[in-house]
């Protein structure tokens, strides 16, 4: 409901679905994140708030992204090179320059926030820039949409609705398991980093594949650059504006785990810089870099025995 109605409002706006991938749906399918952000903050959860953060970022960039190349070559325009991609690449290393001190104050999340509303700014000016009319520059829909241009509202609508499905899902999933990993014993940030972050990214890997295969490659890869942008910029920022002293950041995640986004988002610099795509070769090698980080998580930092005594 969310490809198909943001897809078609983009239709009916006359631009570009990379807007709407980049804006809308990059903000739907990113607030689980919020949610969860929220609540472990309140919560004084650190450890999860910025596990979360990383680990669906990491997730997202090589797993997601990787399996998208897999299933067609991923290609980019080229201002989304100019614009996206860079932006991503400054949220990330400002998260990791934030988190150097093992705190995130109120401060820094105003400045995620400053950033994210002038990201937000940039891409709707360059998308509306470079947008042609939108018979000329998408296929012509089917007759039953046709006639249904007339009621954006409905697909808007649907959007909603798909947002909100979306949002009680992964709410659903994220509860059940992190109430089984606490009964494991295994650390916040552990949790962040695999459960919940796969959890919360399950919005952009459906969103992700749904929009592959329907040939809506445009938000299949704005999603999945927005949602890296805002879930620093946006969700982070507002997480930390909630508790009343800084959030803190666990040493793991400063020596390890966050470096590993930093290392998978610059990873994706030359892999859409050389032909300005990324190829099933790359997609598979994103999809091993995934896998083998997973396993580190799992053998390096799971008490087994104690897990299983527990459990």
């Amino acid at each position: 409901m969310l490809v198909r109605g943001g897809s078609t409002l983009a239709r009916q706006l006359g631009i570009s679905p990379l807007i709407i991938g980049l804006t809308v749906v990059a903000i739907g399918t990113s607030t689980p994140e919020l949610a969860v952000g929220i609540d472990a903050a309140l919560s004084g959860e650190g450890g999860l708030v910025v596990g979360n953060i990383a680990g669906t970022n990491t997730f997202n960039l090589l797993f997601i992204l990787g399996l998208c190349a897999l299933l067609k070559p991923v290609v980019l325009e080229p201002a989304s090179l100019r614009l996206e991609l860079p932006a991503m690449v400054v949220a990330t290393l400002a998260f990791w320059a934030f988190a150097a001190d093992g705190s995130l104050s109120r401060a820094e999340g105003i400045m995620f926030l400053l950033g994210g509303v002038g990201y937000t700014i940039l891409v709707v000016h360059s998308a509306r820039k470079r947008s042609s009319p939108a018979e000329k520059e998408l296929p012509a829909l089917p007759r039953r949409m046709r006639d249904a241009q007339r009621t954006g509202w409905i697909h808007a609508a649907a959007m909603l609705v798909g947002i909100a499905i979306i949002v009680a899902g992964a709410d659903w999933l994220v509860w059940g398991s992190t109430d089984l990993a606490l009964r494991l014993e295994v650390s916040e940030a552990l949790i962040g980093l695999t459960i919940v972050a796969i959890g919360t990214s399950s919005p952009e890997l459906v969103t992700t594949i749904v929009s592959t295969m329907r040939n809506e490659r445009d938000i299949a890869v704005g999603n999945l650059l927005g949602s890296g942008v805002y879930n620093i910029a946006v969700i982070l920022g507002l997480t930390m504006l909630v508790p009343g002293d800084p959030i803190g950041v666990e040493d793991t995640l400063i020596r390890i785990d966050i470096p590993v986004m930093v290392a998978a988002t610059l990873l994706c610099v030359p892999a859409f810089l050389s032909g300005k795509r990324i190829s099933r070769a790359e997609g598979a090698v994103f999809i091993c870099c995934y896998v083998g980080y997973f396993a580190y998580l799992i053998l390096a930092r799971v008490d087994f025995d104690e897990a299983v005594y527990e459990f």
